[in-house]
């Protein structure tokens, strides 16, 4: 697997600039998901029951960070996908592993005849099948960051696919999973294949991300037509009760 690279380092574009996938979570919020973003100062987050994802801006200081545990609340989680900065004084750092991000090269999108769309009402059995194969993060109102198709046998949904972040010009292939009693019937590579005909149709490039433990994963990924652009992280902090100078972390009031 070879990272892409230019002048600037890896994954930065040839200006020396931040790439937009470099920070995805970021560039979603402040483009085309820019209406599901709550935002404190230069920190944003979704809603907590659309996504996990926190997002800090490419330098965050002091003030950042204190906008961020506003945003969490005291003492909680916060997902920071793709971040590898330093974590200040006070902050724990809960959960760390490493991942790859990868990119359409060549991946033969089409349509599926066998795939439906998928919307709220599917939501029940969508988390059920999330909870039989746990693909990662999918909560109440994911389903409306983006399309995700399913296929049903006997009218039960048993794999589906669908679109999570949303970076300008590129869309997040994610969720990818099937019933463990239906596996080995290529149904992952269909889906995937038909979620990215969708993207390319709106004129958008299909990524995806990967735990970089689960090589099975990767070279599936790769045998469709992606390729590797840089290896990033999956990391959770914990915000700190009290904020530096003993003031409270006082959460954001959520909608509704």
């Amino acid at each position: 697997m070879t990272v892409v690279s230019g002048p600037g380092g890896p994954g930065r574009t040839s200006a020396g600039v931040p790439h937009v996938l470099d920070n995805p979570a970021l560039a979603s919020l402040t483009g085309p998901h820019a209406h599901f973003a709550e935002r404190r100062g230069r920190v944003l987050r979704y809603p907590v029951d659309v996504s996990p994802w926190l997002a800090l801006p490419d330098d965050p200081d002091a003030r950042d960070w204190a906008d961020l545990a506003a945003l969490a609340g005291p003492g909680a989680g916060a997902p920071l996908p793709g971040f590898r900065g330093e974590v200040p004084e006070g902050w724990e750092t809960t959960f760390r592993a490493e991942g790859v991000q990868l990119v359409d090269d060549g991946l033969a999108a089409a349509p599926d005849p066998e795939a439906v769309r998928l919307g709220p009402a599917d939501v029940p059995e969508m988390l059920g099948l999330v909870a039989r194969t746990r693909p990662g993060p999918f909560l109440p109102r994911t389903v409306e960051l983006g399309t995700y198709l399913g296929i049903r046998r006997d009218g039960a949904l048993i794999a589906m696919a669908g679109e999570r972040l949303h970076p300008p010009g590129w869309t997040e292939i994610s969720a990818v999973c099937t019933d463990p009693a239906f596996r080995g019937e290529g149904l992952a590579t269909r889906l995937i294949r038909a979620v990215a005909h969708g993207i390319r149709e709106r004129g958008e490039t299909p990524f995806l991300h990967a735990s970089a433990a689960n090589t099975g994963a990767i070279r599936l990924y790769e045998s469709l037509g992606f390729r590797l652009r840089r290896r990033t992280a999956f990391l959770e902090v914990r915000a700190p009760e009290r904020l530096a100078g003993g003031h409270a972390a006082v959460p954001v009031p959520q909608p509704g």
